[in-house]
């Protein structure tokens, strides 16, 4: 079968209007195509667009647009008074209104109130057990449907596992230390999202569904699936609406102790007050486990610190799309930002609760802002931005094409202060890292600077006309520019220039 790489598709209403799309779907090489008596260069994997059936206006693999790069900076605002409170145990199980025998669905049980439920059995151990005289303990191994679970053994912290993106189901399989006589099992399951995809995605269930085994007794294996089992919906803090800020002070917190970094189930609370300045707040939360978080009782959201795994060795978006595709991030956090608005903030005593369910050092967690440091963007000439193509009617059709334009802006309260870098030819590289091709217009850094320098925005037109001598007349010719955004002084307003 042969592939056809070249294909144009035309469309025409008969009254003299035309609209033509010009694909080239090779992966690797350019194509010179002959197009209503016209050459035009077709870039590998790409469409060019010609509303009129003659001028290109747009071309999907030189899409003009601005990046930026911005900076988690300190805000100066500290945490203080930092207080903790540890979620209560031991009483699992006393209050308990839902008994069962096995093992219920989660999202059933809790209605989607919360995300953390109890599941909560015992096991009796003959004295006669070897393991309790030098032996290797037994293991437990629980099923689960999704997305979390914590293990604790007579109320001692004894592991967790977790689902991942591709496959939320996963099995628990640690070893536990059980002593002679009764011993309490409690299991808590989280859900941290209901399924809004998939083929039956509303049949999915989640929590633990069995089997829930022993292993390594003296009699072989012990099946706890379907014993009675005590369930108990959320958590003591949830109960007791520690994130509250009306309620937060009526609970025995334990001042100044965040010595016990790793210990599961941990309410911490502290107060800040409000920074100054317009920019985005954000929390920075490296320092932490899994969790939630909140402020003056909003909740921010979920934390859970995960590390990015793949391949960001390569890009190229050439060929048809897969998820592995041009990655960024490897080995960094997934999340470590979470953002604050300030709308909900005061100027003073704002509260921060943050529950803990892995352990963590909360002293770390700091409030910091999001900083535009720089913006780039570069432009093709003789590929206008499809916004300056107008297309009016009055009986007639009359099409008025606009030379191709770079477009600069910093963030609001921002203004270019110095271009770090302008080349128009035939730069290469990205925001950050380009670099002056094998042509280049002398003059780039002075025009692009006379044109943006003090300015929020501006505006470059992209032609050999505002650059001089064509440096190179035989090539498609690009400008990139990269802008450093600094703050504007109280005294300076600054101009824009679109």
């Amino acid at each position: 079968m042969i592939m056809v790489v070249l294909q144009a598709h035309v469309f025409s209403s008969g009254k003299g209007s035309c609209a033509a799309f010009l694909a080239n779907y090779h992966t690797q090489s350019a194509a010179r195509v002959m197009f209503n008596n016209m050459h035009y260069v077709l870039p590998p994997w790409s469409i060019s667009i010609l509303p009129d059936c003659r001028n290109v206006v747009f071309n999907t693999a030189k899409v003009g647009v601005q990046t930026s790069h911005v900076q988690m900076l300190p805000t100066g605002s500290r945490f203080f008074s930092w207080e903790t409170y540890d979620e209560d145990i031991s009483s699992l199980g006393a209050s308990s209104r839902m008994t069962a025998l096995g093992l219920m669905e989660q999202i059933n049980v809790t209605r989607d109130t919360t995300d953390y439920l109890w599941y909560i059995t015992s096991v009796n151990i003959n004295p006669s057990e070897s393991f309790l005289r030098g032996g290797q303990w037994p293991t437990l191994t629980v099923e689960s449907a999704g997305h979390a679970l914590h293990v604790f053994i007579n109320g001692q912290f004894s592991g967790s596992a977790f689902g991942t993106r591709e496959n939320r189901e996963f099995t628990f399989t640690g070893p536990v230390n059980l002593r002679a006589g009764t011993n309490r099992i409690a299991l808590l399951s989280i859900a941290v999202g209901l399924p809004n995809v998939g083929v039956h995605y509303e049949t999915w269930k989640t929590g633990i569904l069995g089997p829930v085994m022993l292993h390594g007794l003296n009699q072989g294996n012990k099946d706890l699936t379907w014993q009675q089992w005590s369930y108990q919906v959320g958590l003591k803090g949830e109960a007791m609406n520690l994130v509250s800020p009306s309620s937060a002070s009526s609970v025995d917190w334990i001042q100044g102790s965040l010595a016990n970094r790793q210990q599961p189930l941990k309410w911490y609370k502290a107060y800040f007050d409000s920074p100054g300045g317009n920019e985005p707040l954000a929390l920075d939360m490296r320092s932490m486990g899994k969790g939630q978080v909140w402020i003056n009782g909003q909740s921010i959201g979920r934390f859970w610190l995960s590390y990015a795994k793949g391949d960001c060795s390569s890009c190229s978006y050439s060929g048809t799309f897969r998820p592995p595709k041009c990655q960024l991030g490897c080995g960094q956090p997934t999340q470590r930002w979470y953002h604050v608005p300030r709308s909900w903030l005061k100027p003073k005593q704002n509260l921060l609760v943050v529950f803990e369910e892995l352990g963590g050092d909360a002293s770390k967690i700091s409030l910091v802002k999001r900083s535009t440091t720089s913006v780039c963007a570069d432009a093709f000439e003789h590929h206008p931005a499809m916004e300056n193509y107008n297309t009016e009617s009055n009986g007639e059709s009359e099409r008025n094409l606009h030379q191709a334009k770079l477009h600069l802006r910093c963030a609001p309260g921002q203004s270019i202060s110095a271009i770090k870098f302008a080349s128009f030819g035939t730069p290469t590289g990205t925001c950050g890292s380009f670099q002056e091709g094998t042509c280049h217009a002398p003059n780039s850094h002075s025009v692009v600077e006379k044109k943006c320098i003090g300015r929020e925005s501006c505006m470059v037109a992209i032609s050999n006309s505002n650059f001089g001598a064509d440096p190179c007349p035989s090539k498609l010719k690009k400008l990139s520019v990269e802008a450093v955004c600094s703050t504007v002084s109280d005294t300076t307003q600054p101009n824009t220039r679109r």
